[in-house]
């Protein structure tokens, strides 16, 4: 076990998380696994200490959406509609014309005026064309689904509910309403109409609103722009883990991942272990945050926390009350701009992305936060003691079933996962109700289209 992965869990947090079984309460007093304070290594007492100034679960989520938000407002920019998918309404959208802007036909058909029979005309009525010539009773013309209605029209006929006899007259085989199959001008909006509010989301039923509105470009929020930095000199990018040397699963993963949270990945950097490399990559940076991977403990090539002291970063959160992930950290570097520090075992980087970079993305990027919602457990699950656990769950049915693989450094859970389970210290029983936590892709699927 890495000195990372000794302050994500203990050793005996470790075997009951790999093996899915109850964690030890504290020991009586006497037994042989009492520790007596008086007997703490230094190294017992920083850990207990580090603990004792984390901050809860709930709280740090709560903590990173403030931060954003007294960053104040960003600057809007304007983008063109077929950029702006998943970006915020930075102003209103209004309506530029009326919708329909003419009269048009809702139907395939004929366009008839007054009771029929009617006398068909020769020509035809199509989509895209100008204005019609005029209808006198007792006659119809042929028109197609989106064409301008001639002026004198009655109703539109379906092609289904009209006839003609050996005449060529056009009868009607139902009755026929006054107005039916037009769609009026004005029927969807007046034009200054407001369409969608500020602060809206868009969707592609919105890009397709914004458009038939008249709109080619909108004034939105900008993606907030991060940087990654992928730290460790034991990751390799290709081929076989050899030699203590491990593949690197973050560089692939969390760019993608990012960009699913909405954010503009605008760089992938790895630094390897170099404590001056990660000093300039983070005074360099002009992005909105920086997200960095491994270096959040206190061993002895964890160069996060130095570095935000050479550069005189406020820390926000210096360690989180949840498993995995609990060695994540959030910083202010300036008034614009943060650092949000994540384990480097692949399911607590997760967890830091949920817990630390996910509200911090939201709120920069001026989406709403998602409604809770709680589903039952299919299967108990066990907790930390003290901690709250984020546990890979799949949506079956009406509940949700915890996946194996769940350990801190496992993503083969996740991997097949729908959400995160938010698991209260102590644990949960089979039935209960638990807070979940979508994964990006498995609800809207919008955002992983961010590219």
């Amino acid at each position: 076990m890495t000195a990372q992965d000794a302050e994500e869990l203990d050793v005996e947090e470790a075997l009951a998380v790999a093996n899915d079984r109850p964690v030890r309460g504290p020991a009586e007093p006497g037994s042989p696994r009492e520790t007596p304070t008086t007997g703490q290594t230094g190294a017992h007492r920083a850990k207990d200490d580090a603990h004792h100034r984390a901050t809860s679960w709930p709280e740090a989520r709560a903590v990173a959406e403030r931060a954003a938000r007294s960053a104040g407002r960003r600057a809007p920019v304007s983008v063109t509609v077929d950029k702006a998918l998943g970006l915020v309404l930075a102003a209103p959208l209004t309506a530029l014309t009326d919708l329909p802007s003419f009269d048009t036909s809702a139907m395939d058909g004929w366009a008839v005026a007054g009771p029929g029979p009617w006398a068909v005309r020769e020509d035809g009525v199509l989509a895209g064309h100008g204005q019609p010539v005029r209808l006198t009773d007792g006659e119809a013309v042929r028109i197609a689904t989106g064409a301008r209605i001639p002026p004198d029209t009655t109703a539109v006929l379906r092609s289904e509910h009209g006839r003609t006899d050996d005449k060529g007259r056009l009868h009607p085989t139902r009755d026929l309403a006054h107005g039916q199959d037009i769609r009026p001008r004005g029927q969807e909006c007046r034009n200054g109409d407001q369409l969608l509010p500020l602060g809206t989301q868009i969707t592609p039923a919105a890009l397709g609103l914004a458009s038939a509105a008249g709109y080619d470009t909108l004034s939105v929020l900008p993606r907030p722009r991060v940087e990654l930095l992928v730290l460790g000199d034991e990751l390799l990018t290709e081929g076989l883990p050899r030699e203590g040397s491990i593949r690197d699963a973050l560089g692939p993963m969390l760019p993608s991942w990012l960009r699913a949270l909405g954010a503009e990945v605008t760089a992938v950097r790895r630094l390897g272990d170099d404590a001056d490399a990660l000093y300039r990559a983070v005074k360099k940076s002009s992005a909105d945050l920086i997200v960095t991977t491994g270096g959040t403990a206190s061993g002895p090539v964890d160069h996060v926390h130095p570095t935000l002291r050479r550069v005189g970063a406020e820390l926000l959160v210096d360690g989180v009350k949840v498993r995995p992930g609990h060695p994540m950290l959030l910083a202010r570097i300036k008034p614009d701009q943060y650092l949000v520090g994540l384990p480097g075992n692949p399911l607590a980087a997760v967890s830091g992305l949920f817990t630390l970079a996910e509200p911090l993305l939201r709120t920069l990027a001026g989406r709403a936060a998602p409604d809770p919602y709680t589903m039952p457990l299919r299967e108990a699950v066990h907790g930390h003691p003290h901690d709250t656990r984020l546990v890979p769950v799949s949506l079956r049915g009406d509940d949700a079933l915890p996946l194996h693989y769940n350990g801190p450094a496992m993503l083969r859970g996740i991997a097949t996962a729908d959400a995160l389970a938010v698991v209260p210290p102590g644990g949960a029983r089979a039935g209960q109700e638990l807070e979940l936590l979508d994964l990006p892709w498995a609800t809207a699927g919008i955002q992983v289209c961010f590219t």
